[in-house]
C-alpha cells in the first residue's frame, strides 16, 4: 500500500457528531481500505489515490445531513511501498521512544 490518507468528516449540527461519524467509518470498512480512526479523523491506506479517493467520497455521502464538511489530505508515494505505521516507527526511532505522552513515564 503506497497511498495513505488522512480523512475528518462531519456534519456540520449542534450536538454529538458520534453517530454520523460512525456512518462514515463503517463505509470505509465496506469499502475494503485500512483504516485507524483518531479523536481528530481516520487514517486510510490503500493501493492507489484511486482506491482512497473512491473511499473518502463514500465516507463523505455516508453521513446525511444537510451540511457536511470533508478534509481530506493524500501521501501518494507511487515509487515507494510504505505503510503509515512504518512512517510512525520511523519518528520513534529518531526520537528514541514512542511518539506519545502516555508512554507509562509519567505518574498519575
Amino acid at each position: 500500500m503506497t497511498c495513505i490518507g488522512f480523512l475528518s468528516v462531519a456534519p456540520v449540527v449542534e450536538g454529538s457528531m458520534a453517530s454520523y461519524v460512525a456512518d462514515a467509518v463503517a463505509a470505509l470498512e465496506a469499502s475494503g481500505v485500512e483504516y485507524e480512526t483518531t479523536p481528530m479523523g481516520t487514517i486510510i491506506e490503500a493501493e492507489d489515490s484511486t482506491a482512497l479517493f473512491e473511499a473518502a467520497s463514500a465516507a463523505h455521502e455516508a453521513v446525511d445531513a444537510d451540511r457536511v464538511e470533508t478534509f481530506l489530505k493524500i501521501d501518494d508515494k507511487r515509487t515507494v511501498t510504505q505503510r503509515a505505521t512504518e512512517k510512525v516507527d520511523a519518528v520513534e526511532e529518531a526520537l528514541g521512544h514512542e511518539a506519545r505522552s502516555d508512554r507509562g513515564d509519567r505518574s498519575s
